[in-house]
């Protein structure tokens, strides 16, 4: 079923196998004035994210990277440094940077502490958009750990508006390793529910927990990451968002094979209900990514003709060649 959503297949287009997309997308960022390093870590996570048709924090996001860096507003080589480090606990500078960078590498570092203490917690600031919240969970699960991730934008708010304007779009994802069935990931914004007066009357609790789980996001991956620090407001960079990250060891806690038989079991039985109204099959978080990416592996990734044409865009403007029509032989 397509659900008119940015994060579904498209229903046109064509395939491009990982590789190639990987390549045209990874020279763009080079020629951005990204490094060769940089480019091709970011080109991983954005081209991973379209095999499992997460589009909003894939590819699609490259019109929005490009727009900043030719503006200046985004530091396109930046130095990530460590401020503060103890073993379970890391804090990371991205140097007005986007915020892939300290935070993938920084998941990676506290995956190795988590191994030692069973727990590690990271915190990154100075930096631009960290993208999914799912990479770094994703990341932990891939080493046998459990990940949390949060991230949110520096906001100041007009004391005139109401209370509600709390609610906004700071992601959150916490992702549990299965072995045979699906990881359990969930992957979202924390934008639930706008406020509607007569919505309000209707389900209150139902906007209170909207904003309680915004607010905390903002807390925690906001002010707790240290992006409001005021040195930051006055930056040259856009470096208006922070993000939380937590690992953690299942092995510290239970066999990890454990952990996986008892979560093939779990997520199977949901699997195994019946699917809400219009959907193939019934999912828990993560599931329907889970699938969609075990089939563009196999086939490439599916890109829509709007899409392309806004890579194309893009690629034209950096004097990078597409050569989309080499594809064309994959058109659905």
């Amino acid at each position: 079923m397509n659900l008119n959503r940015r994060n579904y297949p498209p229903d046109h287009g064509i395939r491009i196998p990982y590789d190639d997309l990987w390549k045209l997308v990874s020279r763009m960022f080079e020629a951005a004035g990204m490094t060769v390093h940089d480019a091709n870590l970011l080109s991983t996570i954005l081209v991973r994210n379209n095999q499992r048709c997460i589009y909003s924090h894939g590819t699609g996001q490259i019109p929005h990277y490009m727009d900043v860096l030719r503006k200046g507003e985004v530091n396109p080589k930046p130095n990530v440094t460590t401020v503060t480090e103890s073993p379970g606990a890391l804090v990371l500078d991205g140097d007005g940077g986007l915020g892939y960078f300290p935070c993938y590498r920084g998941t990676l570092r506290a995956i190795e502490k988590a191994k030692v203490c069973g727990i590690a917690a990271l915190t990154t600031n100075n930096h631009h958009h960290f993208g999914s919240a799912g990479n770094y969970t994703r990341l932990a699960i891939e080493h046998d750990c459990i990940g949390i991730a949060t991230s949110s934008s520096r906001k100041h708010v007009d004391p005139e508006e109401l209370i509600s304007r709390v609610i906004d779009t700071s992601p959150i994802s916490i992702g549990i390793p299965s072995g045979e069935q699906p990881d359990l990931v969930m992957d979202m914004g924390t934008a639930l529910l706008r406020y509607d007066p007569d919505l309000f009357q209707r389900i209150p609790g139902t906007l209170f927990k909207a904003m309680a789980l915004s607010a905390t996001m903002q807390g925690l991956g906001g002010v707790f990451s240290g992006a409001y620090r005021e040195e930051l407001e006055a930056s040259k960079w856009a470096s208006n968002q922070g993000s939380f990250i937590v690992i953690v060891s299942v092995e510290h806690f239970m066999p990890i094979a454990d952990l996986k038989q008892e979560m093939d079991r779990y997520v199977g039985e949901k699997r195994q209900t019946k699917p809400l109204p219009g959907m193939e099959s019934a999912e828990l978080a993560g599931g329907n990514e889970w699938h969609w990416e075990r089939e563009n592996i196999e086939k490439g990734v599916p890109l829509s003709d709007e899409h392309c044409e806004s890579l194309q865009t893009e690629a034209d403007r950096l004097g990078v060649e597409t050569r989309f029509e080499r594809f064309d032989e994959s058109k659905f």
